[in-house]
């Protein structure tokens, strides 16, 4: 099935029907995707704070009711604990399991974050005509811790993850440039080049997602990523939160151009 043109009601059905379980890359092309993150409100305000001191790894784009498994504004009918492919718990910092729907975990103190997802700006790179490798292999994207401090808040701290992808040299500016104008889903690239600068050992072990292939004239150039607050919460160890599975996002009804500057 050709994913890419569903719609995102279509896929999420799907996924509510635990028909697709896949990483969500080039799914519904042209509309924008998110990161998700689920706290007890005791810990909502620090996350927050923590999201606003660092928005270029975690721009906000929807924070859901106490208790509420709706989405207002990014998405209609959509459940929060049900309509992503894949979600991770983790207890203590621990990633304690992943779980296709997380109804059985849900407490009506909960508050639900999502977040903007550099998904979103691989159908600008394509549409510049830039190629998307884990698309063109299709695997998930290649994640990595780094050496790049966030800024703490509250009980939240830890370095940034970025994601990679390679690019012809000719091409680097113009991937710049498209991304730049999309600061909602994370904007410009973070480094470029020189993966052993920002604490990347191997580029080609990954700490989530999969090994690309990188040919030779590219250079790998990184993303800030939304799986910067799991790295966060590792670090924390916050009781109990609820994330979703590295490359699987909840795919919104808003269209990518909308979340351009």
């Amino acid at each position: 099935m050709d994913y890419r043109t569903l719609s995102p009601a279509q896929v999420r059905a799907l996924i509510r029907e635990g028909k697709l379980s896949s990483p969500t890359a080039g799914m519904c092309g042209g509309y924008a995707q998110a990161n998700l993150v689920i706290l007890p409100k005791a810990l909502a305000y620090d996350f927050l704070l923590f999201a606003q001191r660092n928005p270029k790894s975690c721009p906000i784009l929807e924070v859901l009711d106490e208790g509420s498994r709706q989405i207002r504004y990014m998405a209609k009918d959509a459940d929060i604990a049900t309509d992503l492919p894949k979600y991770r718990v983790y207890e203590y910092g621990v990633l304690t399991g992943e779980y296709k729907e997380v109804s059985a975990f849900w407490r009506s103190d909960f508050v639900s974050f999502l977040i903007g997802c550099s998904f979103s700006f691989e159908e600008e790179l394509l549409q510049a005509g830039i190629s998307v490798r884990h698309i063109e292999e299709g695997c998930n994207v290649p994640m990595y811790l780094t050496n790049i401090p966030c800024e703490s808040a509250g009980i939240f701290s830890g370095n940034m993850v970025v994601s990679m992808r390679p690019i012809p040299y000719r091409d680097i500016p113009r991937a710049v440039a498209v991304t730049a104008a999309m600061p909602r889903v994370h904007g410009a690239p973070v480094h470029i080049g020189s993966p052993e600068a920002i604490g990347i050992r191997d580029i080609h072990r990954p700490d989530f997602g999969d090994p690309v292939t990188i040919r030779e004239g590219e250079q790998p150039v990184f993303w800030p990523c939304g799986v910067t607050p799991q790295a966060a919460l590792m670090a924390s160890k916050p009781a109990f939160a609820i994330t979703h599975a590295p490359g699987h996002m909840f795919i919104t009804d808003v269209k990518n151009v909308e979340l351009k500057l």
